[in-house]
C-alpha cells in the first residue's frame, strides 16, 4: 500500500550561485524529488535562481520547469532574492567572506534558514553568525561545507551525541591528497605533481588555499567545535602545509611503514583543545593512510563508540549536491518545530558552549620524524641520540643510510616517541649546534591513532 501524499507545504528554496554545486544541487533536487518527498514529508522545490550570468539562471529556470515543477523566479541581485517572501531557505554557494557573508546576514535578518556549503565563511564568522541566526529563530545548515558528500557534520552533530569525542582526524582537502598521493606513486616532486593536478581540475590556477592547509583548517576548525562544545576558533589553529615536502621523505617514511598525508587533528586534552593542520606520518596499516587520490576521510575517536571512519568523495558537483539536499531535508522535516527542538549548530545547547583554550603548537603532543643532513664519521648518531634522551625523548626507529660514493655526508632518519613539541623543539636546536650536523633538520609528526 502506498503513503498517502502529505499536503504539508513545500519548502521553498532559493539558490544563490548556481556553479558547480549550484548546478548538482538543482540536478539531485529535481532527479530524486520523489525520493525526497518521502523522505521530508513535503515537497523541497526550488521558487527562486539568483546569479550574476543570466543567461544561466534563466535556462536552469526552464529546466526545473521542463521536470513539471513550478518555474522558480530569477534574480540578478541575490539580495533581493533573499528578502523575497516566496523564499523559505536560502542556499548560498557563491563563496568568499565578503558578499556571501552580508548575503546570509540578510536572509537571516528576513527570518530565512539558510544551507551553505562555504567552510571558510563560518570558519572565520560562524560565532556572529550562528549568534544572528539563534536569535531569529532560524537555522544555518552546514553539511556541505566539510569533507563534501560525507555525512561527518551530521555524524558529529547527532549520530555520535552519545559520545565525549576525544579526538578527530581528517584527510579534509582532495587537492592535497591527490599529489601527495602521486608523489608517493610516481617519486615527482612537489611543483611537478602540482602542475598535473592544476591541468587535470583538481587543484585551482591560485591553489594557495590548499596547498597551504588553509582549506584543511576551516574544516577541522568546524568540526572541534561540534566535537568539544566550543565556539570555531580558526585563529588560533595551527596551519601547515605541503609546499615543503620533500619526496625523499616521502620514500624514507615507506621504509618505515608510514605514509604521509596533510590532516586536519583536533584533540581534547585537560588543559584544552589541539587544533592543527600540517603533513603527518601514518603506520600504513591504519586505514586512513590508505586513503588516494582526492578522496576525503575522517576518522572520529568516542569514548563509548570507540573507533569510527568517514570516507568518500569531498568536492565536486553532486557528491557536495548530497549534502546540501540532506539539510534541506532536515530543514523541511522540522520546518514547523521550535526553536528549541531544533539540533544545535554546535551539536550543544547555545548556552552551554564552553570557551575552551586553544593549545600552543609547543604544547601539543605527538611523535616526530627527523631527517638530519650529517658529516659520515664515528659517533655522530651516539651524538644525537645522547642529546634526544638528556631531553626526554625515546626512540622508536632509526635509519642510517651510507654514504653514496665519493660522497662524507649522508642522512640519519629517526622516529621518536611520543612527546610535548616544546621537548623536540630544544632539542632539535642542540642537535643543530653539532658540527657535524649539516642543515637544518626536517622534521615532521607522527601519529599512530592507536
Amino acid at each position: 500500500m502506498s503513503a498517502t501524499n502529505s499536503v504539508k507545504p513545500a519548502l521553498r528554496v532559493g539558490l544563490a550561485g548556481l556553479g558547480t554545486v549550484g548546478g548538482g544541487t538543482h540536478a539531485v533536487l529535481t532527479r530524486n524529488a520523489n525520493e525526497i518527498r518521502r523522505r521530508a514529508g513535503r515537497d523541497v522545490l526550488i521558487t527562486a535562481l539568483a546569479d550574476l550570468d543570466q543567461d544561466k539562471a534563466q535556462a536552469m529556470a526552464k529546466a526545473v520547469a521542463a521536470t513539471g515543477q513550478p518555474e522558480p523566479k530569477v534574480f540578478a541581485d541575490a539580495m533581493v532574492m533573499a528578502a523575497d517572501p516566496n523564499v523559505d531557505v536560502v542556499v548560498e554557494l557563491i563563496g568568499g567572506y565578503g558578499f556571501a557573508k552580508t548575503l546570509v546576514q540578510t536572509a537571516i535578518a528576513n527570518g530565512k534558514h539558510v544551507v551553505t556549503a562555504n567552510k571558510a565563511l563560518l570558519a572565520v564568522h560562524g560565532n556572529e553568525l550562528f549568534g544572528q541566526a539563534q536569535d531569529k529563530g532560524v537555522s544555518i545548515g552546514f553539511e556541505a561545507a566539510v569533507a563534501g558528500g560525507i555525512p561527518i557534520i551530521k555524524a558529529l552533530r547527532e549520530g555520535l551525541t552519545a559520545n565525549r569525542i576525544e579526538w578527530v582526524a581528517g584527510i579534509i582537502n582532495g587537492t592535497t591528497n591527490f599529489i601527495l598521493s602521486e608523489m608517493r606513486d610516481k617519486g615527482l616532486p612537489f611543483a611537478d605533481v602540482l602542475a598535473e593536478a592544476q591541468r587535470l581540475g583538481y587543484a585551482e590556477a591560485d591553489p594557495t588555499f590548499d596547498i597551504e592547509g588553509v582549506d584543511a583548517a576551516h574544516k577541522i576548525t568546524l568540526m572541534s567545535s561540534i566535537a568539544f562544545g566550543m565556539p570555531v576558533k580558526f585563529d588560533q589553529a595551527h596551519i601547515e602545509g605541503i609546499t615543503k615536502l620533500q619526496s625523499q621523505d616521502i620514500r624514507y617514511a615507506e621504509q618505515l611503514g608510514y605514509r604521509i598525508k596533510l590532516l586536519g587533528i583536533t584533540k581534547r586534552r585537560s588543559n584544552g583543545v589541539e587544533l592543527r593542520v600540517h603533513p603527518t606520518l601514518i603506520p600504513e596499516k591504519r586505514l586512513i593512510a590508505n586513503v588516494e587520490g582526492a578522496m576525503n576521510a575522517v576518522l572520529v575517536k568516542g569514548d563509548a563508540v570507540g573507533h569510527t571512519l568517514y570516507y568518500g568523495k569531498g568536492a565536486g558537483s553532486e557528491p557536495t549536491a548530497s549534502a546540501v539536499v540532506a539539510d534541506l531535508v532536515d530543514l523541511a522535516r522540522g520546518l514547523d518545530s521550535p526553536t528549541a527542538d531544533r539540533v544545535p549548530h554546535l551539536a550543544f545547547q547555545a548556552d552551554q558552549l564552553n570557551d575552551l583554550a586553544v593549545l600552543p603548537i609547543a604544547e601539543i603532543e605527538s611523535g616526530y620524524y627527523l631527517r638530519l643532513r650529517v658529516a659520515d664519521q664515528p659517533g655522530v648518531l651516539a651524538d644525537i641520540t645522547r642529546i634526544l634522551a638528556d631531553s626526554g625523548i625515546s626512540i622508536d626507529a632509526f635509519i642510517q643510510r651510507e654514504p653514496a660514493e665519493g660522497e662524507d655526508q649522508t642522512d640519519v632518519i629517526l622516529l621518536t616517541h611520543v612527546c610535548q613539541e616544546r621537548q623536540m623543539r630544544l632539542a632539535i636546536s642542540q642537535i643543530e649546534q653539532l658540527n657535524t650536523v649539516l642543515a637544518p633538520a626536517t622534521v615532521l609528526r607522527v601519529e599512530t591513532f592507536a
